[in-house]
């Protein structure tokens, strides 16, 4: 079993950044593939970012590429969500999550996770 907190979400203008933490619980938390998806008002839960256990492997969604950066700390079992250069558009509800597997090809963009957080909400302001 994997426990998932997310903090860092908030209020932010337009253009300004924001890092948002995932921390993982669990004796075997390290080994697990993370991923980052989000949630708009009215909007289904979408892909936003993925890492592989090693951290070695990383995937995006066209949405948030150049903008967003997944890195993760397995001595501190936390993974992270560095985004920059933000939009209104990406107000959401933010959602961390592990994966007990590898992915590949298309599932790597999926929502096929083992463990989902509660999550944190993002606003962007004009």
């Amino acid at each position: 079993q994997v426990q998932l907190v997310e903090s860092g979400g908030g209020l932010v203008q337009a253009g300004g950044s924001l890092r948002l933490s995932c921390a993982a619980s669990g004796r075997t938390a390290s080994t697990y593939a993370m991923g980052w998806f989000r949630q708009a008002p009215g909007k289904e839960r979408e892909f936003v970012a993925r890492i592989s256990w090693l951290g070695g492997s990383t995937w995006y969604a066209d949405s948030v590429k150049g903008r967003v950066t997944i890195s993760r700390d397995n001595t501190k079992n936390t993974v992270y969500l560095q985004m920059n250069s933000l939009k209104p558009e990406d107000t959401a509800v933010y959602y961390c999550a592990a994966d007990r597997h590898a992915c590949s090809g298309n599932g790597c963009y999926g929502n096929g996770m083992d463990y989902w957080g509660k999550g944190t909400l993002v606003t962007v302001s004009l």
